[in-house]
């Protein structure tokens, strides 16, 4: 019996750690994108690392709201893989490939002639919002590289290889940091040099992973030339992630907007625990990966069962992965603050900040799980519905905080209780109810 057919726990856990071990190490390339910015960056001053937390707040906007070139491709592919449809699930992987190449290069366009406007929209001014456009037009060059890697990565996870993706990924992050300390301080570029050097290795890993995808779409036949077909084919099934993800994105855009009404020490702070929650949860999101790529599969074969037990397990493996993450970030986060800042007003910021996120963590943990399967499962259009109705929740909740709390470090833990808490906790609610259903649950090849 195929392995990837078995149900019982044993084989389950072995499936799950399989595809999220390597999954882990892919997904925190992006934060540690960050973390390395923002490590670099931060020794060049306090309005230096305020300007980074703007600029990459707008460019992992961007790449976010993108990221449905990985999910949609994921589901789809992982779908076909079930139903012995291998050719076909290559070819929807090349389509969504050219797919990312256009979006790429439109988005850089679009980034280069309206950084100064989204920096002032923003807040962003004076030296902050100089640094933040220099970040900007630097950076946009590398989107194209990004979007590739996306869709390259969504097409492999669809056929359970999660290795490779991790394998480009660590090649980027090391290749990332070396150039970014090269020129930010050895050929005395600033915060331009690491942008400069975060574009060069998105382009990079792009070219590789594009390379590979290519060369297992050969071995099975499907053709590499766009078809326009194909192409909408994959816009119009990653549109309901996209208003998705654009609802996760507007919230995180109206938290550093509150940050950045709290003062420059409430931005600068929130700066470093936003890394760290990203890093954070791109670790927890592994399951998520695991659970698209499993629960597709599983749709695919028809074998309804075997997705109850992936829904089940991920779960409690999420929220166990939460706790222990949790510990360690409330534990940690003075430690943490001395990574990034001398600004001791800064540090305590850091500080409470990260208390806060470590006590939510394993709510994040159950909220991740959730997505990844109903990703999976092709359940979009709810997923769109469900994210905007939690925007609307936690909007009045920000600009409360905004309104009424103190600036720097108290505020920056008003505004993570507010995130983490209220955010998450209306995002758990609306996706819990719709997994205990079996409306998600379509079999066959296509949602």
């Amino acid at each position: 019996m195929d392995e990837r057919k078995s149900g019982d726990t044993p084989t389950l856990d072995r499936q799950i750690v399989a595809l999220a071990l390597p999954a882990l190490g892919a997904l925190v390339a992006e934060p540690l994108f960050v973390l390395v910015d923002s490590a670099v960056v931060g020794h060049l001053g306090t309005a230096q690392l305020a300007g980074l937390s703007l600029a990459s707040t707008l460019l992992v906007t961007l790449v976010g709201l993108c990221v449905f070139l990985a999910y949609a491709t994921t589901a789809a592919v992982a779908r076909r893989l079930g139903a012995g449809r291998e050719r076909e699930a290559l070819q929807s992987g090349i389509d969504g490939l050219w797919l990312a190449l256009g979006l790429g290069v439109v988005l850089a366009l679009v980034l280069l002639l309206a950084a100064p406007w989204a920096t002032d929209a923003m807040g962003g001014a004076g030296a902050v919002g100089q640094h933040a456009v220099t970040y900007l037009r630097w950076s946009a060059l590398g989107l194209p590289g990004m979007l590739l890697v996306l869709a390259s990565t969504g097409v492999l996870r669809g056929l359970q290889d999660t290795r490779t993706p991790l394998w480009v990924a660590a090649g980027g992050a090391t290749f990332n940091g070396v150039l970014n300390v090269v020129l930010v301080y050895g050929l005395g570029l600033g915060i331009a040099g690491s942008g400069i050097g975060t574009a060069v290795a998105q382009t990079a890993m792009g070219l590789v992973l594009v390379v590979v995808v290519v060369r297992g779409a050969r071995r099975r036949g499907a053709s590499l030339r766009p078809a326009t077909g194909g192409i909408w084919a994959n816009a119009r099934a990653g549109a309901p992630l996209f208003v998705r993800t654009l609802s996760l994105r507007l919230a995180i855009l109206l938290t550093v907007f509150v940050a950045a009404g709290l003062g420059e020490v409430a931005l600068a702070g929130y700066q470093v625990v936003a890394s760290v929650w990203g890093l954070a949860a791109f670790a927890l999101d592994a399951l998520a990966i695991a659970a698209q790529a499993l629960v597709g599969f599983g749709l695919g074969a028809g074998d309804v069962p075997r997705v109850r037990g992936v829904l089940r397990r991920t779960l409690q493996w999420g929220v166990a992965a939460g706790a222990v993450i949790g510990v360690v970030m409330a534990a940690g986060g003075w430690w943490f603050a001395l990574l990034f800042t001398s600004d001791p007003q800064v540090r305590t910021a850091v500080a409470l900040g990260m208390a806060v996120c470590g006590a939510l963590m394993p709510m994040a943990g159950w909220v991740f799980v959730l997505d990844g399967v109903l990703i999976g499962a092709g359940d979009g259009r709810f997923l769109a519905w469900a994210g905007m109705v939690t925007l609307v929740v936690y909007a009045p909740v920000a600009l409360a905080v905004r309104h009424w709390a103190p600036d720097g470090a108290p505020g920056l833990a008003w505004l993570w209780l507010a995130f983490a808490g209220v955010f998450m906790a209306a995002r758990a609610l609306t996706t819990g109810l719709r997994a205990r259903g079996t409306t998600w649950m379509t079999t066959g090849a296509a949602p």
